[in-house]
């Protein structure tokens, strides 16, 4: 079987929109984009590679699959021969190697993908994709980077699809510059209780 996990970069009021730059993500008239990048360090960047020396696939929405596809086809990097798992009402095709596309019953299809024998499947981006994984119980981890920053709007990583869900810490480091890199697993349903 294989797990589903969301690598995220993520402000302390959960925003995850537009982390790269400007121009990333503008829709709902974002204007705050690249917010990462003055605490993106040399820490920062071995634990990305760390997190993706690992095999993997990938499942992406299709603007995370667009602002992907415009970039690391013309990279070295493991994505390249990663196979391309893309959600998408609209694209059914692409020029970038191993793409895949779902567009039928998704949540069934992301559902026998898990069950499938293969790499991890690493979510980028994708946040509207993440709110249909979240509301059907498919994320197995979370892989943080929460940087020390809150923006008052964007699209948030535990939106409208978020339920009820209990999760582990796994491993948690900071990074020189302020950012948290934080692992959590699917650990259970919520328990409440009171003082």
């Amino acid at each position: 079987m294989r797990k589903i996990i969301v690598l995220t970069f993520i402000t302390l009021d959960g925003v995850m929109q537009g982390p790269g730059g400007p121009t990333e993500d503008t829709s709902g008239n974002f204007t705050l984009g690249g917010w990462t990048v003055p605490y993106f360090d040399e820490f920062l960047g071995e634990i990305m590679s760390e997190q993706m020396s690992r095999p993997f696939d990938l499942l992406l929405g299709r603007k995370t699959f667009e602002i992907f596809a415009s970039y690391w086809p013309h990279q070295e990097s493991p994505i390249n021969e990663a196979t391309k798992y893309v959600v998408s009402n609209t694209l059914t095709k692409h020029e970038w190697n191993k793409s895949v596309f779902l567009n039928k019953d998704v949540v069934d299809e992301i559902k026998n993908l898990k069950q499938q024998d293969g790499p991890e499947l690493q979510v980028h981006g994708s946040c509207t994709l993440i709110q249909t994984l979240l509301k059907h119980d498919l994320v197995d981890e979370f892989w943080l980077k929460i940087f020390p920053v809150t923006l008052g709007m964007g699209k948030r990583l535990f939106g409208t699809g978020t339920i009820p869900a209990a999760y582990a810490l796994v491993e948690s480091k900071s990074s020189p510059s302020g950012v948290m890199i934080a692992s959590f697993k699917r650990a259970g349903e919520l328990i409440t209780g009171s003082f």
